[in-house]
C-alpha cells in the first residue's frame, strides 16, 4: 500500500493538482471582480498575489518535508503551536473555510451550467452544483491515482483551451484601454490583492499530497513553485487579455463571467460558449482538487480526535469522511448566500495561513527555512489580510461580524468536542523520544505488563 501510495502523484500530477486547485473560480470569476476594482492595472494585483503565494508555498512546503502529513496545515498547526485549543480551533476554522469555498465554486459552476443550458432558476442551478459535488466525490472514492490522473487530463483541457484565448486575445488588444490615463488609483490596485490571492489559495493541496508523492524531498518545493509560477504567468497574460479587449463598463457588468464575455468580440457567440464550458471544466476541476484536501484535513482531525469517528471509516481506498464532508457541503450551496460567505472563507484561510508562517519561525531550524523568506510570508499574509478587510469595510460591512462568528464557533466547537470527548488534535509526526512515550502509554493502557518489559528492555539498552 504504501508503495502504491508513492507513486500516486509524481512532479506533474502534483503540479497539476495544484494548478486544478488554483485555476478555477479564480480565473473565470475574481478576474471580473477585481478587474472592476483595480481596472487595467488588474495584472500587476495578480503579479503581487503571486508573490504572496510563492512565500506561503515556500513556506508550507518546507513544513510538509519536515513534518510529511496528509493533514498539511493541521499538522503544521500543531507542530509549531502544541496540542491545545488554539490548534484545534484553527483547524476547525479551516475545515470550514475549506468547504464553504468548495460550495462557492459549485454554485459557480451551476451558474455557468444553467447559463449555457438555459435553465437558469434557482432549483436548477443549485441542482447542477450539487450534481458536480457528488460526481467528483465518487472520483475521490476511487482513489488517490485516479484522483491524480483525472486532473492531468482536466487541467490539459482547460489550459490548452486559455492559452489560445489569451494568445489571439492579446493579438488584439486596445493599447487605448490599457493606457496610463484610464489606470485607477493605486490603492485601487492594492485593494485587488485580496481577491487576486484569493485566486491562488489552492496551492496548498499539494502538501496534502505528500505521503503519497513520489521521491517528495525533491518534488514537493519544485511542484509547489511551479504551479504558482504557471499560474501566475496565466492569469498575468488573461487579465491583461480581458482588460485589453472590454471597456471597464463592460467588466463591471460582467463581472461574473468575464472572462467568457471577453471572448466573444473575438469569436462571437461560439467563442462565448467555449470559454463558458472551459468554466465549466475548470471549476470541476477545482472541486475534485479541493475534495481530496478537504478529506485528508478531515480525515487527520479525525484520527487525532478532533471530528466524530465516522469519519475514520473507510470506503473503498478513500474514507467515510469524504462522504460526510460532501454531505455538509449541499446545505451550503442550497441555502447559503455564497456572495459574503465565501469572502469570510478566503479571510479565514489567509489568517490560518498567517498564523502557520508565524508558528514556521518557531521551528525553522528544524525545518531548514531561510528567515528572511519566511518573515515575508507572515508579513505579506496579514497585509493582504487588512488590505481585503479595508475594502470589505466599505463594500460588505457585514463581513468582519461574520468572519468573527466563524472564529467563535470554531473555538466553541474545539471547546465542546474537548470537555464531551476529551479527544483533541496530536501530531502525527513525533519526534522518536515523544513516539516512545506515546507508544508506552498506549501499551499501559492495554497491556500493564507488556509495557513494563517494554520498558525495562529499553533501559537496559
Amino acid at each position: 500500500m504504501a508503495e502504491l501510495r508513492s507513486r500516486a502523484f509524481g512532479l506533474w500530477s502534483a503540479v497539476f493538482l495544484g494548478i486544478g486547485s488554483m485555476v478555477g473560480a479564480g480565473i473565470f470569476i475574481v478576474i471580473g471582480q477585481a478587474g472592476a476594482i483595480a481596472g487595467n492595472l488588474v495584472w500587476l494585483s495578480f503579479v503581487l498575489g503571486g508573490l504572496v503565494a510563492l512565500l506561503s508555498g515556500y513556506s508550507l512546503a518546507r513544513l510538509a518535508l519536515r513534518y510529511p502529513s496528509r493533514g498539511g496545515i493541521i499538522e503544521y498547526l500543531v507542530q509549531t503551536y502544541g496540542e491545545g485549543v488554539f490548534s484545534g480551533a484553527a483547524g476547525i476554522l479551516f475545515y470550514m473555510a475549506g468547504l464553504i469555498a468548495i460550495a462557492a465554486v459549485a454554485k459557480s459552476f451551476g451558474e455557468y451550467l444553467g447559463a449555457l443550458a438555459g435553465m437558469h432558476t434557482p432549483f436548477q442551478v443549485n441542482l447542477f452544483a450539487v450534481g458536480i459535488v457528488a460526481l467528483f466525490t465518487i472520483i475521490n472514492l476511487l482513489g488517490a491515482s485516479l484522483v491524480a490522473r483525472s486532473e492531468n487530463a482536466i487541467v490539459i483541457i482547460k489550459l490548452t483551451v486559455l492559452v489560445i484565448f489569451s494568445a489571439a486575445a492579446l493579438y488584439s488588444v486596445d493599447p487605448a484601454l490599457l493606457a496610463a490615463s484610464k489606470m485607477p488609483p493605486a490603492i485601487d490596485m492594492l485593494y485587488a490583492v485580496g481577491l487576486t490571492f484569493f485566486a491562488y489559495q489552492g496551492f496548498s493541496v499539494i502538501t496534502n499530497t505528500v505521503e503519497d508523492m513520489d521521491n517528495p524531498s525533491r518534488n514537493m518545493l519544485r511542484s509547489m513553485l511551479l504551479a504558482i509560477v504557471l499560474v501566475a504567468l496565466l492569469y498575468i497574460l488573461t487579465s491583461v487579455a480581458v482588460l485589453g479587449n472590454l471597456p471597464l463598463s463592460k467588466v463591471i457588468s460582467a463581472r461574473d463571467y468575464a472572462l467568457a464575455e471577453a471572448a466573444r468580440p473575438l469569436f462571437g457567440l461560439w467563442g462565448f460558449k467555449i470559454m463558458a464550458l472551459t468554466a465549466l471544466v475548470a471549476t470541476a476541476s477545482a472541486i475534485n482538487a479541493s475534495l481530496y484536501a478537504t478529506t485528508q484535513i478531515s480525515y487527520t482531525l479525525a484520527k487525532e480526535g478532533n471530528l466524530p469517528r465516522i469519519y475514520q471509516y473507510n470506503i473503498f481506498h478513500s474514507s467515510e469522511g469524504l462522504v460526510v464532508s460532501a454531505l455538509l457541503i449541499v446545505p451550503m450551496i442550497l441555502f447559503m448566500n455564497l456572495g459574503e460567505i465565501t469572502t469570510v472563507a478566503a479571510l479565514a484561510v489567509l489568517i490560518v495561513q498567517g498564523v502557520v508562517h508565524l508558528g514556521h519561525l518557531k521551528k525553522i531550524e528544524e525545518t531548514g527555512a531561510k528567515r528572511i523568506l519566511i518573515v515575508g510570508a507572515v508579513l505579506l499574509t496579514f497585509a493582504v489580510t487588512i488590505l481585503t478587510l479595508a475594502y470589505t469595510r466599505h463594500k460588505m460591512p457585514d463581513v468582519p461580524l461574520y468572519l468573527l462568528g466563524a472564529f467563535a464557533i470554531a473555538f466553541l466547537a474545539e471547546i465542546i468536542l474537548g470537555m464531551s470527548s476529551g479527544r483533541i488534535v496530536r501530531r502525527q509526526i513525533l519526534h522518536k523520544k515523544a513516539r516512545i512515550l506515546r507508544e508506552l502509554e498506549e501499551m499501559i493502557e492495554h497491556r500493564p505488563e507488556a509495557a513494563e518489559s517494554s520498558r525495562n528492555d529499553r533501559e537496559g539498552d
